[in-house]
């Protein structure tokens, strides 16, 4: 089955601010969460707006189940529950507002489902979205994201604002929504302890570029950090090394296979690694 969504080569540049999306390339399979990392500012937000073509891209493809979607194609939207960052509806508004609005845009609003959520998630549904907090109103968004019965649901920092026992229960709900095959979730976050939870695969952006995407098994089961003395790390191979940082008293050294560091480099300690750790070895370490 072809993937749910493709970015191929998408670029995209402000020239007040001197940002750059630069040639992002990743994809997103059918019945799989991809956990979208990086720093503040490194180009989540515009690589969704991109997606969601509410930012025009000045180069690339971007294919939501399998074609180019267009300013017209309200088809393709109804399949695509999004959250974003931030105000996701009008202050002024209650939830009971907010569904009737819904209604009208969404052939497959259910009112029913929508209302379920609200209850589960304990969300007046005649107070104004203004008096909600940040937590209120992430859970109203992902409500109304899912009350219409999409296929893809594109998150940006869903479960921010949110204490660990909401998060854990929206992350379940997550997991759920994926549980059909023609279902999928990008979720970009800065909480990689979430992603670790529940994404299938995990891409690193930086600075406006794809630095890898790496399946969690591969993570979990494969990835490393060899710990090195001065000496040790200068005898290392350098194909081996995918990225690395200076410490006080020792190096560490980010390598795709710790089975295989520990086999070639006796004497050399080896840790798993998380996704932080990852993350900052990519951004602040430096290549061979």
């Amino acid at each position: 089955m072809e993937n749910i969504l493709e970015l191929r080569q998408v670029s995209k540049t402000f020239p007040k601010s001197g940002f750059a999306l630069e040639n992002v390339t990743f994809s997103l399979p059918y019945g799989a969460i991809l956990g979208f990392v990086g720093e503040n500012g490194a180009g989540k937000t515009t690589a969704i707006g991109c997606i969601m073509n509410t930012i025009i891209k000045d180069n690339g493809t971007v294919k939501l189940f399998g074609k180019e979607m267009l300013d017209t194609d309200t088809e393709l939207r109804e399949k695509i529950g999004v959250v974003y960052d931030g105000g996701n509806f009008p202050v002024y508004w209650n939830a009971k507002q907010l569904s009737a609005v819904m209604e009208g845009l969404y052939k497959q609003w259910d009112t029913s489902l929508f209302q379920k959520y609200l209850d589960g998630f304990h969300l007046p549904v005649k107070q104004k979205i203004k008096h909600y907090s940040r937590g209120m109103t992430m859970k109203l968004a992902v409500a109304a994201a899912l009350a219409h019965h999409p296929q893809l649901l594109v998150l940006d920092e869903a479960t921010s604002g949110l204490d660990p026992v909401m998060r854990d229960e929206m992350l379940d709900i997550f997991l759920g929504f994926v549980q059909e095959e023609n279902h999928s979730v990008l979720l970009s976050s800065h909480i990689t302890s979430d992603l670790e939870k529940i994404a299938d695969y995990i891409t690193f952006i930086h600075n406006g570029k794809i630095i890898m995407t790496v399946s969690k098994n591969d993570l979990v089961y494969n990835y490393a950090v060899m710990r090195c003395r001065e000496s040790q790390f200068f005898a290392l191979d350098p194909g081996d090394i995918l990225a690395y940082r200076k410490r006080d008293f020792w190096i560490d050294v980010l390598v795709s296979s710790g089975k295989e560091a520990q086999r070639k480099y006796k004497g050399v300690v080896t840790d798993h690694v998380c996704v932080d750790e990852i993350m900052l070895l990519l951004v602040k370490g430096e290549r061979v």
